[in-house]
This record gives C-alpha cells, structure tokens and sequence, in this order.
C-alpha cells in the first residue's frame, strides 16, 4: 500500500526523536505522523497522546516515510524489515543498526543513514567535496572528550542535565558512539582502519592530530576512517582530501592552504534539524546519502572495560559499564561478539579486562538482528569483496 511521503512517522521517543517531532510540527513540506514507542506510560512528554502508538503496523500503514532513531538496533531490525517489506523509505539515525544488520538489507529497500549525526554529516561533505573534485583520504570525528571506563555517578549527572538517556550518555563517553559511526562510514565509503580502535591522536593541536593522520593515510596508501581529540573544533567533522596538482595554485589562492591534503571542514553536526535535509531528499527519491554497503569490512567488537566473570548478565552493551565498543577488521576477527548484539546476554566463560568477547562466549536470545549478522559475516569472510561505494 502506498503512502503520502509528506508524512513522516517516527521509531522511538528520545531526545532525537522528540527533536524531530518539533521539527516536523514547523514544517510546511511534511506532516508528523504516527510516533512508535514500547512505552506503557499513560502520557509521554513531548508528544501529543493523539501521536503516539504501539503498534507498528499502524505506523506503517500511516507513514510515508519513517524516520527510526529509538537507539535500540534489535528493535530497529524488526521495524525495518517490516517497513521496507511494506515499501516504506527508511531514514535512520543509527548507524549501531548500519553496523550489525544494515548490510542484510543492502538494496532490499530505500534506507538511509540521516544529515544532522557525525557519519551523516560526513558523509554529506564527501558528498559536496567529490563534487569539486576532491578525492578523500582521511574521514575524520573530531571528539572532545573520552573516558574509558566513566563512573554510574559521573554519567548520572550528566544524564539529568541534558535529558538523554544514560546508556547513550555511557556510550558517548567511552567511546561506543564513536566507534561505531566511524565503522558506518569505512563501510559506506570503502575505507579502513589503522588498527583495532583507530589511532585517534590528542595533541595540544587539531592541526598536529591532523598531520599524525595524514601521514599514516598516505603510507597506508587508501583512505581511511579515525578521530582527534581535541578540545578545538568541538561538534566539527573534516575531511583530508586530495586535488589534482593542476589546481595548487588556485586552492593556494582560495586560502586552503599548500596542499597535497585539503582540510575540508563542516563545523557542526545538528542531529534532529537536519534530518529534514535528508527526509527532502527520500520523498524526491535522491540517492542513499550512506549505507553500510553490502559487504562490510569493519565491525565494533565488545571489549570487556573490566573481569567479567562467567555466569555474569549484560543487559545491554552499547552504554555499558562492563564492556564497550572498538572498531575491528572483520577478517582478522572471525566469530567476534558486534557490540549492538549483546542484549539480555549471559557469559558462559571469564572474560579478562580489554578481551574481546566472542559470540561463542556468550548465551543471546535469537533476533532478527543475530540472524541479520550470521548471513553478512560469512558472506563477507568467504570472499573479502568491498562492494561499498568507492573512495
């Protein structure tokens, strides 16, 4: 059954998505539609009761395009699926889904990574620098802070004081966030990793981190994916690129410096504004802004941030304080645990500080998620053929 693309329904009721549903109410190219949510709650703030439902096949068959950011990638599974079945076009503002079981659903359906979060927003300034004929070497998160194993009582605090969820505080904190944006855009873009976790440099200077990145991008000789910490540039994405040498003196000119690398640069990620950018280019039908390609190379793999012991519950990875995320090369890790897969998990041996967990190590419950993730990896392993976008 088809449906009006002006109205836009929404997975989740968080930070984001009631940013959203603020959004959509000003708009005069799209119409709020139906807001999803597992909530029991008799009234939920930032909603009107009228918005809000539980079934997803209501949200389905009054959508025209859903937007899913509910943080929760199992769930997300089951609502995609459904949602691309009905055909449905599918923005998302997760790239924990992208990274576990968006590559199951490559070319199943119109489903995109959303503007406004670093991968979209990266992926946005490739696009506009590709256009100028720049050609990426190094895509770059610039992060200002990192904690790998922060306090209940440090992320507590923050919490309340910016209403997010303390999962997502965690995660943003230690790092998960990071990792696994930053596992979106090598795969959507076919770029790699130095090693496992990325370098990510913290000197006094962004332009210091910058060079640290240059240098090893060009002796590695492809581009890649990696972060600075740095207390510059807060909110920045940037991208090193290359330009043909006939351009130098007019990039010069341009005030970009003398090359061979451009600092391309977007000073701001906006999240929830600037999924409207994308929503306009899914109802006009535009090409998907990022994927996770059909044939991953880079996973975020659970790494235990302390001994966990066998016997021990995890109820949830992504903003744990027992494990968090680290961006791995998916053949030199075979059977590793994706991070977003360990939900209501049970391990069944010890795990030491900083081990990686392996599926084998832990009792999950099925999902379609899991079943998403045990068709890619053996696809990907078997063969080792990136048919991500080219860099």
């Amino acid at each position: 059954m088809s449906a009006d693309k002006s109205v836009v329904g929404i997975v989740g009721t968080g930070f984001t998505a009631r940013g959203l549903a603020r959004a959509l109410r000003r708009s005069d190219e799209f119409t709020p539609g139906p807001v999803l949510t597992r909530r029991r709650e008799a009234h939920i703030p930032g909603f009107d009761d009228g918005e809000i439902t539980v079934s997803p096949d209501d949200l389905i068959e009054r959508s025209g395009i859903i937007v899913e950011c509910s943080g929760d990638p199992l769930y997300a599974t089951d609502v995609i699926e459904r949602a691309v079945a009905a055909g449905r076009r599918v923005v998302t503002m997760s790239a924990a889904w992208h990274v576990t079981a968006g590559s199951h659903y490559h070319g199943r359906g119109y489903i995109t990574e959303a503007e406004g979060d670093q991968p979209g927003s990266l992926a946005a300034l490739a696009e506009d620098s590709r256009a100028m004929g720049f050609e990426p070497l190094v895509y770059v998160n610039v992060k200002r802070f990192l904690n790998h194993t922060p306090t209940f009582d440090e992320m507590s605090h923050f919490s309340k004081l910016y209403g997010i969820s303390l999962p997502q505080v965690v995660s943003f904190t230690d790092g998960t966030k990071l990792q696994l944006e930053q596992a979106l855009v090598a795969n959507g873009f076919g770029a790699d990793i130095l090693r496992q976790g990325m370098i990510g440099p913290a000197p006094p200077r962004i332009e210091d981190g910058l060079e640290v990145l240059a240098r090893a991008a060009h002796e590695h000789g492809s581009p890649i994916v990696d972060y600075v910490l740095t207390g510059e540039a807060s909110g920045a994405v940037m991208i090193l690129a290359r330009h043909d040498a006939q351009e130098a003196a007019a990039l010069q000119w341009f005030k970009m410096g003398d090359g061979p690398l451009y600092r391309m640069v977007r000073p701001y990620h906006l999240c929830h504004l600037e999924i409207l950018k994308t929503l306009r280019r899914a109802a006009a039908g535009g090409p998907v802004l990022l994927d996770n390609g059909a044939r991953p190379t880079i996973s975020v793999a659970a790494v235990a941030k302390h001994t966990i012991r066998a016997g021990e519950r995890i109820e949830q990875g992504i903003g744990s304080f027992c494990v968090r995320g680290e961006c791995v090369r998916m053949r030199e890790h075979p059977g590793h645990l994706p991070i977003a897969l360990l939900q209501s998990a049970v391990l069944t041996r010890d795990i030491d500080a900083g081990g990686m967990i392996m599926l084998d190590d832990v009792e999950i419950p099925d999902s379609a998620a899991l079943k998403a993730w045990r068709a890619v990896e053996p696809a990907t392993l078997s063969d080792g053929v990136c048919t991500c976008r080219p860099a």
